[in-house]
């Protein structure tokens, strides 16, 4: 899965790597972006692309609340043609996901706390996650709020699947990472052929991305400075279940 990213680059740089529009507001930096947090997406309308904050959480139109979002802020890349929460997304509402870098959390031996890792790209440069979009609209709003534009909620999710050689010692997901040849096909909305879309859905190549391990101070959503993706040293290896510390 992917639960804690980091959304630290300036909007207009974002923009610039993108070959997008930059957004009019611009979001506060975060190093531990969490669901429900409003994050930048790159969307297109087969002509230009653009930048622009949503709400990280899916909200499907048929919701009776926005509540649901909380549920589905990610997409399994296998299931997307077949689920009615994402089915439409996926045919219509594509999306990409700047991101920094984002987190795991990797089970140490003999203790109950996990170590968290910090993955990004060598390089530095931004990771494309996969993702979809949708609009949702009050059902309780005025017709004076829908005129003012209120009333509605755009909303976006990370696809994720099968991980890397790299993040497979960590966990069991990571998310879609798509490369700049496949941008265009993946915001076109006139694509709409799902086999050809889900053949983009694949595990990053290994060595575009990098471990780290980092403070747990991660753990706590309210934690959001630089400090946070810088490397300590791992939690240590305990006993196991059944172990003696006795010689």
């Amino acid at each position: 899965m992917c639960g804690r990213f980091v959304s630290a680059s300036p909007p207009g740089e974002i923009a610039r790597y993108f070959d997008a529009e930059a957004p009019e507001a611009a979001l506060e930096p975060s190093y531990n972006v969490a669901p429900t947090n409003d994050v930048y997406v790159v969307l297109a309308d087969g002509r230009t692309r653009r930048v622009t904050p949503m709400h990280w959480g899916l909200v499907p139109r048929w919701a009776k609340d926005p509540s649901v979002g909380n549920r589905m802020i990610n997409a399994r890349a296998e299931t997307l043609a077949s689920k009615g929460a994402f089915k439409p997304a996926f045919q219509k509402r594509r999306c990409l996901v700047p991101a920094d870098g984002f987190y795991e959390w990797k089970a140490v031996p003999g203790q109950k706390r996990k170590q968290p890792v910090y993955i990004h790209r060598p390089d530095g440069e931004p990771l494309a996650f996969a993702g979809l979009w949708e609009v949702w609209r009050d059902p309780g709003a005025s017709d004076a709020e829908r005129e003012a534009g209120g009333g509605s909620l755009r909303s976006c999710t990370i696809i994720t699947g099968e991980p890397n050689e790299t993040v497979r010692p960590v966990h069991d997901r990571m998310p879609v990472i798509l490369p700049r040849s496949q941008w265009d096909t993946w915001l076109d909305p006139d694509v709409h052929d799902l086999e050809v879309l889900g053949r983009l859905l694949v595990p990053a190549p290994p060595s575009l991305v990098a471990l780290r391990p980092v403070s747990t101070e991660v753990n706590n959503v309210r934690n959001k400075g630089a400090h946070l993706v810088d490397e300590v040293d791992p939690v240590p290896e305990g006993e196991l279940p059944g172990q003696s510390s006795l010689l």
